[in-house]
Order: structure tokens, then sequence, then C-alpha cells
């Protein structure tokens, strides 16, 4: 029996490539008010960023132990072997979700769960990577030793179009400390080591998706690039063709962003990650920043940001 991939909505792929793929995805809860909705199939992105737009407030929520339980006892009906792809345990307790999951199921099936460490774009390029070696019929064992090698060849970045949304959270430490004119700014955060860390912050958009393309182009051990836009997809597609002398095309994917980051970065948010080859070390790398410090969202920890340097 084939292997059988799972992962959370974070993972921010199209339907089509989920089918193509075979992959399981367990959705994220979206609220809003008293209703709650889960993330792809009671609401969906396009309808969550309009409704912002027009002034509405979203939260986000961790799937259920239980829904994780769901997923991995139907898998098992059909193979033994279940591999768990799940958004990084300091990111949100989705990991810890699929662990007590994991527990609630008490399949017979042997349930790998990874700590991937990375969401969005990022998660989604490790998920596909997944699923095309199980579709190779690659044991749970290898896909597991590779994934976790990838791991660290994988790099992601978001730019943010306003900081409007964080500040609505609500759980911004250094709201107090804002200058004049801060919503026109645009931060880009990035990961490190599974936490969100500003990398960078621009004044334009232009001036940040320069920023995105030339981290991308610096790389040159380029393996897969996944481009995530939350409203504006013809971006997305000319970020691609900006990198057309870089990498084959077919090797860049362009995809929506999912509610979990998008409810807080908002619509605007762009994210681009990227996964290198394992036969070398590329140059891509966040720009640093002195301010360690962060703060905390309802369901994913997002960074305190800084604003001594505009680009």
């Amino acid at each position: 029996m084939s292997v059988k991939i799972v992962t959370d909505s974070t993972v921010d792929l199209l339907p089509e490539t989920i089918k193509e793929l075979g992959i399981t995805v367990v959705p994220v809860y979206v609220m809003s008010g008293n209703k709650t909705y889960r993330d792809g199939l009671d609401i969906s992105q396009t309808e969550i960023y309009n409704r912002m737009l027009e002034g509405e407030q979203f939260t986000t929520s961790q799937p259920t132990p239980a829904d994780f339980a769901n997923a991995y006892k139907t898998l098992s009906k059909e193979t033994d072997q279940i591999v768990s792809l799940i958004m990084g345990a300091k990111l949100s307790g989705t990991y810890n979700s699929a662990l007590q999951g994991r527990e609630l199921a008490q399949s017979s099936s042997n349930i790998e769960l990874i700590d991937t460490k990375a969401t969005s774009g990022a998660l989604g390029l490790l998920a596909t990577q997944a699923a095309e070696m199980a579709k190779m019929g690659e044991s749970a064992g290898n896909i597991v030793n590779s994934i976790k090698s990838y791991i660290p060849q994988v790099h992601i970045w978001a730019l943010l179009d306003t900081i409007k949304y964080v500040l609505k959270s609500g759980r911004l430490s250094s709201a107090s400390n804002l200058i004049s004119g801060v919503l026109s700014i645009r931060p880009m955060l990035t990961l490190r080591d599974g936490s969100l860390w500003p990398a960078s912050i621009h004044r334009t958009r232009n001036k940040g998706i320069e920023k995105l393309t030339e981290l991308v182009k610096n790389n040159r051990n380029l393996e897969a690039v996944q481009i995530v836009q939350s409203v504006d997809l013809a971006e997305a597609h000319g970020i691609k063709e900006k990198l057309a002398d870089f990498i084959d095309q077919s090797k860049i994917h362009i995809s929506q962003l999912g509610p979990a980051l998008g409810v807080h970065g908002g619509p605007g948010t762009l994210v681009v990650a990227i996964r290198e080859k394992l036969s070398g070390i590329g140059t891509a790398s966040p720009d640093e920043t002195e301010d360690k410090k962060s703060f905390k969202l309802p369901s994913i920890h997002l960074p305190k940001l800084g604003f001594s340097s505009l680009h």
C-alpha cells in the first residue's frame, strides 16, 4: 500500500494540485463574530478577503485533535503508512493537535508526524515533495528522512501591504511607539528556525517586490519556487516572468494565500518560498534585524516589527 500524505490548510496549494497529488488537508478554522468556518470548505479565501476589504474582522484557530484523528482513521482504511506534515510548532498549536489526534485515532497504521517549521508556500513545497515521493512508491521512512533533510533548504518571505490588520489584532506590544504614517510601510517577514521575524521594511510595494525577486535570484541552487498571493494572482504571474531566466518556469508554482497568514497579514499579502536542492547550499538568506522581541496573535506567532530602516 502506498504512503498517504496529510497536512493542514496553511499549505496554500491549489485544489487541483492537492487532488492530483492525493494529499489530505485538515482545515484551519476561520471565525467572524459568532460564525465559524472551515478553511476551503465552508468559505473560500476570496470571500474572506472581500469581506475583510469591506471592514469585517476575522480570526483563526487551529484544527482540533478530533479533526486530525478523523483524517488518520479514514486513511487507515486505505494504507498502513501515513506521513503528516504540519505547520511549524512555534507558529501555532496545530502540531500539538496533530499529536493528540494521532493518539486519539488509535490507528493500527504507522503515523509519522513532522514539524516542518514552515507554513504557507514553504509548507507547500515540502508537502508536494512528500506527495511526489509517495506516488513514486517510496517508503514512509524514506519520505520522512528526505523531508527532514529538506526543511533547512526551504526559505520563505512574506510581504505585507500594510500593518493595519496586525494592529487590529490588538496584540502589537509596542503600538505606542509607532511613528506617524506607519500604516503606509510594507514590512517583509521571514521564517527563522520555525519562528517569524522581520526581514526588511519598504516604503513602497514595488520596492518590496524588488527585494523578494532579488532574494530568489541570489540563490543559485533553486529546485522549486512557490509564489502565493492573497488577491492579485496577476501580480504573482508577473513575478514568475521576472524569474524566467533564473529557473525553469515549470518549477515555479502559483497559488492563493489561505487565512492563517492572510487574516493577520491582510489582503495584498504576498508570499514567496523557495526550495533548494539537497546537493548544495544556496545563498538566499533573510535580512537580519537587531529586534528579537515578538508578540503573539490568536493562532500564529508574529514578530514585533522594527521601523529603523526603510527601503
